[in-house]
């Protein structure tokens, strides 16, 4: 299992996952309509290292982390 963090104004519960890649996490995740539109905006973070490649693989103990884009000073 990996962790999904939720970070910022998305403001969910931490959620533990059984998937091998961001576009297994996208699918699993999409179907949720106010998280989809997080997913649309948002950077990922697979152990605080920011990827955008969809195949990018997620094991087991992962931390995932949806960050999204947020105002601030």
């Amino acid at each position: 299992m990996a962790v999904v963090e939720f970070l910022g104004p998305i403001g969910r519960p931490s959620l533990n996952v059984d998937v091998k890649s961001l576009s297994e996490l996208r699918e699993f995740l999409k179907n949720d309509e106010e998280l989809s539109k997080w997913l649309e905006i948002s950077a990922v973070a697979i152990n605080d290292v920011l990827v955008s490649d969809l195949n990018a693989p997620i094991k087991q103990g992962d931390k995932i982390s949806l960050l999204p884009p947020v105002c601030g000073g």
